[in-house]
């Protein structure tokens, strides 16, 4: 029978103020990383193109259209490198706010500058978009290496859900408004040029974002570090990442979780970024249906992150997270027979992702954190994020290869299930608790 649950404490100010830097950045990620930036950079990239197709970016020859790929890997690989060392600076320095600050509006400006990528600017686009997102991957390690320190382990399943559903609705809120606007610019509705449109729609999501970070940075404090870094804190901060690369050796019940954690997430990230795809492809669905399947992505999501965070509060997180696997597996058994040229079935199918998606996500963060030692919070956030990053090709490779040897979406889609179930094992067979004791952390009252 499950524990009773006790009275649910009020945010406090500190927690209100962290939920809002889910509501600011998450315009950036659907706004811009998610629906604009690759289309329209990749558009850049054909004006640039020779007689051949190709772009010479370093004078390396590129093919216009692989240009923005090859960005998002690249700017994988660079947050790869950065948020380790970023992560440890801020540990070390005890000034996490400050940085938090810092990567957020670094991140923010560079992606306003994406105004001025016009005609065939196409390296000025590339610069600013690696800059803006390895910012934005930085401080996102910075901004969840609070989450230990402004709630109690009973209360971070709720106050993580809490953030990641408030995120859902601030970026669904922003894309609602720049679809529309990107819809009456294509249909002549307002006297204003596509290209306009996307410009005027991605630097509304950096001045969100850079708005709505005053937020956390007046309602966040840093807390007394008990080294503090002396001589140059960026040759102290690589000396604590060797430190804790050393050290994850003796935590080998946190490594099993971080590679259940790596599976199921680098398949959830593969359907969200192959689901366009798979619809357009595979289901025949019009420009209109997915782009209202995105949407209702983004507010479904908000919904289950917090209906899954309070299942948390009554039955653990990890038990739920386990549970909204099964439903992953469930998802693409359904994506599988899904009839062509259906809208309905298909928006059904976002729904049950968007049900799932958030609350996975925000309870894997709220769980990771129970096994952090104090005063290592983004140094193991950011080897979080890597298991998050550093692999994420893993599914799209998959993807690609049931894809090149079957030429079937449907088989490829389903190909993901092995994700998903592999995950599920490991999670299943990882001993939280045990983790916990290793991290010297108190464990909540319901695992």
């Amino acid at each position: 029978m499950a524990q009773p649950v006790t009275a649910r404490p009020r945010s406090t100010p500190e927690q209100r103020g962290w939920y809002v830097y889910d509501w600011a950045n998450s315009a950036f990620q659907t706004t811009v990383i998610t629906v604009f930036a690759g289309p329209y950079l990749t558009a850049v990239a054909r004006a640039a193109a020779d007689a051949s197709g190709y772009v010479h970016p370093l004078g390396i020859p590129v093919r216009a259209g692989a240009y923005y790929p090859y960005l998002v890997s690249l700017s994988a690989l660079l947050q790869v490198v950065c948020m380790p060392v970023l992560g440890a600076i801020a540990d070390r320095t005890g000034r996490r706010r400050f940085l938090l600050g810092l990567l957020a509006y670094v991140g923010a400006a560079a992606a306003l500058l994406l105004w001025f990528v016009t005609g065939t600017r196409y390296l000025l686009g590339g610069g600013l978009f690696l800059l803006s997102t390895v910012a934005y991957g930085s401080a996102n390690v910075v901004y969840a290496a609070f989450l230990p320190d402004i709630a109690t382990p009973d209360e971070r399943d709720a106050v993580s859900s809490k953030g990641w559903a408030l995120g859902y609705l601030g970026g669904g809120l922003l894309l609602a408004l720049n679809l529309v606007l990107f819809r009456l610019a294509e249909g002549g509705g307002i006297p204003l040029a596509e290209g306009t449109a996307v410009r005027v729609s991605m630097a509304s999501a950096a001045v969100w974002w850079a708005g709505f970070t005053i937020v956390p940075l007046l309602r966040l404090r840093d807390r007394a570090v008990a080294a503090p870094v002396t001589g140059s804190v960026l040759r102290a901060g690589f000396r604590q990442l060797r430190t804790t690369f050393g050290q994850l050796r003796y935590t080998p019940v946190t490594l099993v979780f971080l590679a259940a954690y790596l599976l199921y997430n680098d398949g959830i990230q593969t359907v969200i970024s192959q689901s366009s795809v798979y619809a357009d492809q595979e289901l025949k669905m019009t420009a209109s249906t997915i782009i209202i399947a995105i949407l209702l992505v983004q507010f479904v999501a908000m919904v289950g992150a917090w209906l899954m965070g309070r299942l948390a509060e009554r039955h653990g997180a990890k038990r739920v997270i386990l549970a909204s696997l099964l439903i992953w597996i469930s998802v693409l058994a359904y994506a599988y027979v899904l009839p062509a040229g259906r809208p309905s079935p298909f928006l059904v199918l976002a729904v049950l992702i968007g049900f799932v998606l958030g609350g996975t996500q925000a309870l894997s963060r709220s769980l990771y954190s129970h096994m952090i030692p104090r005063g290592r919070e983004a140094e193991y956030f950011s080897i979080y994020e890597i298991a998050d990053r550093g692999t994420s090709w893993l599914g799209t490779l998959l993807f690609g290869l049931a894809l090149q040897f079957s030429d079937s979406y449907r088989l490829a889609i389903i190909s993901l299930l092995l994700f998903f179930a592999i995950g599920f094992v490991l999670l299943a067979r990882t001993p939280v608790r045990s983790a916990i004791a290793e991290a010297g952390n108190p464990a909540p009252t319901r695992l």
